[in-house]
């Protein structure tokens, strides 16, 4: 063990060192699904938030059993006890900001907005995590209207993709006017900004629409020549940390677009989608 820390009775690792301690730091929470493959959900959320100098918490709405290949099964939490885990983190933590990713159903969208409701967080991203990339649906139609009515009043950014966008509001997005219209219509639903992500798009750039209220403006950069598993997930928690640290909302998503742009340059490909993609390049 390092000798410069200690292993106390809770088994947590912590400096010797009073004076380097950070009392009572800044917490992110994640409500969201765990990804067993660790690329989205829970764990991608809480990697992004230990990047970006924040304490993360979280509260799982479902165990999913998935990989790179994609979801094979899904195990919702039950909502009394999703309830005890967003009482135990709100009771001990200093919760600045709040990111909802996987809902999954009707009853954990309403739980999830009463205890917001409850408990009144400073910032809340609502993530509308609807289908996976694999084409999984990952919340059922009867939640589709209770995360309207009773979410996203809540919520001071939503931040849904293009085919999350059109099914929320039933507009088919094929241009820019389209975008316009459904993050009009999206804002009506009570969020106070609208982050509409551009990589279902198509074109050599992906674009980035934000709206609040006072108006509009666009993050273009370059469409990757790959697909990436999780990068709505790890966008709206980049968000959220930045919202903690005190950033204005327009400023943390600019910085929150750029570590996703950061991170995907990096990227690398895990499990034998991984592989294959290798061995394709390698022809």
């Amino acid at each position: 063990m390092d000798p410069g820390f200690r292993r106390d009775d809770e088994l947590i690792m912590r400096p010797t060192n009073p004076e380097s301690r950070i009392p009572n730091p800044i917490a992110c929470l994640t409500i969201a699904g765990s990804d067993s493959g660790g690329g989205a959900g829970i764990q991608a959320d809480l990697k992004t938030f230990a990047v970006l100098g924040v304490h993360g918490v979280s509260a799982i709405t479902a165990l999913t059993a998935q990989n790179t290949r994609g979801v094979t099964a899904v195990h919702p939490v039950p909502t009394q006890h999703l309830r005890a885990e967003l009482n135990a983190v709100f009771a001990d933590f200093n919760v600045a900001a709040v990111k909802t990713g996987m809902l999954g159903d009707a009853r954990t969208v309403r739980c999830v907005a009463r205890e917001l409701a409850l408990h009144k967080p400073r910032w809340l991203v609502v993530d509308p995590v609807m289908i996976a990339t694999s084409g999984a649906r990952l919340l059922d139609k009867a939640a589709v209207r209770v995360l309207i009515e009773q979410l996203l009043p809540l919520a001071n950014v939503l931040t849904p993709n293009l085919p999350e966008a059109e099914a929320l509001t039933g507009i088919a997005i094929h241009n820019a006017r389209d975008g316009e219209r459904a993050t009009a219509l999206l804002r009506d639903f009570g969020a106070g900004a609208v982050l509409l992500k551009g990589g279902h798009g198509r074109g050599r750039e992906v674009i980035d629409r934000w709206v609040d209220a006072r108006g509009t403006f666009e993050a273009r950069h370059r469409r990757l020549p790959f697909e990436a598993h999780g990068t709505g997930c790890t966008l709206s928690a980049a968000l959220a940390a930045e919202l903690a640290k005190g950033r204005a909302p327009r400023t943390a998503v600019r910085r929150a677009i750029a570590f996703v742009q950061r991170a995907l340059a990096h990227a690398y490909t895990p499990g034998m989608t991984g592989l294959r993609m290798l061995a394709q390049r390698a022809r």
